[in-house]
């Protein structure tokens, strides 16, 4: 990665104390989201059946079968490449093995550091591939669409599972930016992920009441704990 000037550490952690409470209100959020896209009819057994089977077929995959790490390192430094780009910056270079990557670019800020554990390239994939088969026109049908389900489940599940295994090991993406500020970051990001893909695809809460969900669960906090010292 690049050199760039970062923020202190002490800084970073001081962010991250601050940004606690917001991680226990979006798991809140999370849980009102999923309780109400799985219960709310519309269809969703058509989304979650698949979901949920393909990402069976990956932890069986994952459990049985040696782990895939060209793949996940590749995903791994392309995101951080991806990331780079959506700040303007350019890659120089990048090397990927099953032990391990890097890649060097201009740009570096924390979101670029931390992006791979957060941001499911592979899912973000899936789904762009879908969209443009049927705006093609050719993909426009219930079988595409299970398929498309399916492949999406065994993406996400391939990214949580690899995700937790190399955090388990040492990782500088984490410890250039301070532990507990890159546990919350990832933390967030997971779920503001979540939040905006779940709605989108099952398409029972709209963006405005989920984030309206997250709000109300931080200023529920925020006056539970403002009595706490009264």
């Amino acid at each position: 990665m690049s050199l760039n000037r970062r923020v202190p550490k002490w800084a970073k952690l001081f962010a991250a104390i601050l940004l606690l409470p917001v991680c226990i209100a979006a798991v809140s959020a999370l849980w009102r989201l999923l309780k109400h896209a799985s219960t709310a009819g519309g269809g969703t057994d058509a989304f979650w059946i698949p979901l949920a089977a393909g990402a069976a077929c990956w932890l069986v995959i994952y459990a049985l079968l040696p782990r895939p790490m060209w793949i996940y390192v590749l995903g791994h430094e392309l995101t951080h490449a991806v990331w780079t780009w959506f700040f303007l910056g350019r890659v120089k270079s990048m090397k990927v093995t099953s032990q391990g990557g890097h890649v060097k670019v201009t740009k570096d800020n924390f979101l670029i550091t931390l992006a791979p554990y957060f941001f499911p390239l592979y899912a973000v994939l899936a789904a762009v591939v879908y969209y443009l088969g049927r705006a093609a026109g050719g993909w426009s049908g219930p079988m595409a669409l299970g398929a498309f389900h399916l492949a999406l489940g065994a993406a996400y599940a391939f990214h949580v599972t690899l995700t937790w295994h190399v955090l388990q090991i040492r990782q500088s993406d984490v410890t250039s930016q301070g532990t507990l500020f890159s546990v919350v970051i990832i933390f967030l990001g997971n779920a503001l992920v979540l939040m905006l893909a779940l709605p989108l695809l099952t398409g029972n809460a709209p963006l405005s009441q989920v984030f309206g969900w997250w709000w109300q669960s931080l200023a529920a906090l925020g006056k539970w704990s403002w009595q706490q010292f009264q």
